[in-house]
């Protein structure tokens, strides 16, 4: 194989090979016979035909299978099933709680066998050099996987911001396919940031990928004039269509942090060309992973909730590839392409007999039969999180002017799980400090900083967690380098199993530690099974809701509450950022 323009194609003596298995003078390695055949191409289904696969490329799909069957070649019966191409997922978060085997035994045994991920989480606490590790965690597996540059919005000023040299480099590399998504009020703010970055990488043939919830009007179109393509964020048909109408690709989300196909599903009575539309997931948790399954229970949702059959599978496969410009080797069944296919009953049930993935059948029935490979992670991105010493107890005071008896505050409330407002209030100050006010549901918040400026941290207040006592630490905080941690007490101990770990998660109850959950991968990650994953991430849950949280996922929650991608009053190391303004305040 050589590598050309940043996509892998066949190389000559390859080719050559495939010309031969076309033309009917030689056997192939695999044949799929008595099969119906999805062409995504002209939405044709064509009946009683074969498709011949050499190597890891598909050479003939025709009538005439005879030919192309020796006495080594593998032949599938596909007794009249459908075969359609292998899925491809267009942006998701791969960084996060699984280790890359683990998530890949998982989508490829559904039929996903193209990925395309973000890289936000890793650069912020590794770097370079932690994205690099990410990425070969990925190489020779059952599922191709391609990668976004890191746009780096952050509210933290020493997360924000990508060098345009550490882009350049990235770029030179085959799996990247473009810029990941960029918030689009921090674009339209500090256009000299972004705009150098989205024209080296629209340069080089790739794309810029899109974020713009709550954008619309003429906002919407300075947004798409930068050149972003994509949008994973209409949460409405309306919202969907009308970046469709600005030659934006939408991608419905249907993942664990929204689920927006139902409400986006109208787009199929509008009457418009769907030719656009992607299904992603934006990410999907260990829970739903192993209950619903991957891109699957996406496909077989939207054919449930009325889109044509032809049409959801072209959102996860030729409509992706085309986004991407990956149509050259996935997105169809077709000579020359990579042989990507997914044999399943009928077009509308979405249940793999079989999938295929580079030309291997790699699952039959939910069963995986290939192994994944274990990837050995880097001593750098294992050992990621660095605190000077210890913290006490002391260091979470909130200390403010002793000679007064109160003071009016900022309070980050929580309006969903996701969403925060700013919330004024006066809080009484008692010997010189602010403390937690439990009949209220004010408990204290941090955010310190372990990588770029390691153990600085700020102290604010969040409402609505309903923590009764102790507190709950996590290292996977959304878009910055931090730790986060909320409590009534016992902050400290919190945090600081958080660094002995090399990350995760700690709930402290009366000083004690009474669940936890490491995660030494980038402080994000672990290499556990995801039976076990499960088993970590119920008890954190379980212990979590004795402190009083009622929260489905609090670790989400504690995640978000840095991030400038969700509105409104966010927190990191620096103090409290509005994301209206933009400014960096403090209590």
């Amino acid at each position: 194989m050589v590598e050309t323009g940043g996509l892998p194609v066949a190389g000559a003596d390859e080719s050559m090979e495939l010309m031969r298995v076309a033309q009917g003078l030689a056997a192939a390695d695999l044949v799929v016979v008595n099969a119906r055949v999805a062409n995504v191409y002209t939405g044709e289904v064509h009946d009683d035909f074969s498709i011949a696969v050499k190597g890891r490329w598909i050479a003939y799909v025709g009538k005439e299978p005879q030919q192309n069957i020796g006495d080594e070649t593998i032949v599938i019966d596909a007794a009249g099933m459908t075969v359609i191409p292998g899925f491809i997922e267009s942006h998701t978060h791969l960084a996060q709680l699984y280790g890359s085997t683990e998530f890949i035994r998982f989508a490829v045994k559904g039929g996903t066998t193209t990925i395309i991920t973000e890289t936000m989480e890793v650069f912020p606490v590794s770097g370079y050099e932690g994205v690099i590790d990410f990425l070969e965690s990925f190489r020779n597996q059952p599922v191709k996987t391609f990668a976004t540059i890191p746009a780096m919005v952050s509210i933290s000023n020493a997360c924000n911001g990508i060098s345009l040299e550490t882009v350049k480099k990235l770029l030179l590399r085959d799996e990247i396919v473009g810029m990941g998504e960029s918030y689009w009020q921090a674009v339209l703010k500090n256009p000299a940031q972004f705009l150098p970055l989205f024209e080296e990488a629209l340069r080089r043939g790739k794309t810029a990928e899109g974020h713009s919830a709550g954008a619309s009007g003429r906002k919407l179109m300075a947004y798409a004039a930068t050149g972003v393509s994509s949008c994973h964020e209409p949460i409405t048909a309306e919202e969907a269509l009308e970046r469709l109408r600005l030659g934006m690709y939408v991608m419905i989300r249907e993942g664990s942090i929204r689920r927006d196909l139902e409400a986006v599903s109208r787009i199929k009575d509008m009457h418009v060309d769907l030719r656009r539309v992607i299904l992603a997931t934006d990410s999907v948790d260990p829970y739903d992973l192993m209950e619903k399954g991957y891109l699957e229970y996406v496909v077989q949702k939207a054919i449930d909730l009325g889109f044509n059959p032809m049409d959801a599978i072209r959102m996860v496969t030729l409509n992706a590839a085309e986004h991407f410009s990956l149509d050259g080797i996935v997105g169809g069944i077709a000579p020359g392409k990579c042989a990507d296919m997914v044999i399943i009953p009928d077009l509308r049930t979405i249940r793999p007999e079989y999938v295929i993935s580079d030309g291997r059948i790699t699952a039959r029935r939910g069963e995986l039969l290939v192994p994944c490979r274990r990837h050995v992670y880097t001593e750098a991105s294992r050992n990621s999180i660095h605190l000077p010493a210890e913290l006490i107890s002391e260091d979470f005071a909130i200390r403010v002017d002793e000679n007064v008896s109160g003071m009016d505050v900022r309070v980050m409330d929580l309006v969903t799980e996701l969403v925060t407002k700013e919330w004024n209030v006066e809080m009484p100050v008692v010997g010189g400090r602010i403390h937690a006010d439990l009949e209220r549901d004010i408990i204290k918040a941090a955010a310190i900083d372990r990588t770029h400026n390691p153990g600085r941290m700020f102290v604010g207040l969040v409402r609505g967690l309903k923590m009764r006592e102790g507190a709950f630490a996590i290292s996977t905080a959304w878009d910055t380098s931090d730790i986060v941690v909320v409590g009534a007490d016992d902050m400290a101990v919190a945090v600081n199993r958080i660094h002995a770990m090399q990350g995760g998660m700690a709930v402290c109850s009366h000083g004690e530690i009474i669940a936890e959950f490491a995660l030494p991968i980038w402080g994000m990650a672990t290499d556990l099974s995801m039976d076990s994953i499960l088993v970590k991430i119920n008890a954190i849950d379980k212990a979590a809701a004795s402190l009083g949280i009622s929260l489905s996922r609090p670790y989400l929650t504690l995640g978000t509450l840095t991030t400038a991608a969700i509105p409104f009053l966010k927190i990191c190391e620096e103090g409290l950022v509005n994301l209206r303004d933009g400014l960096t305040v403090g209590l």
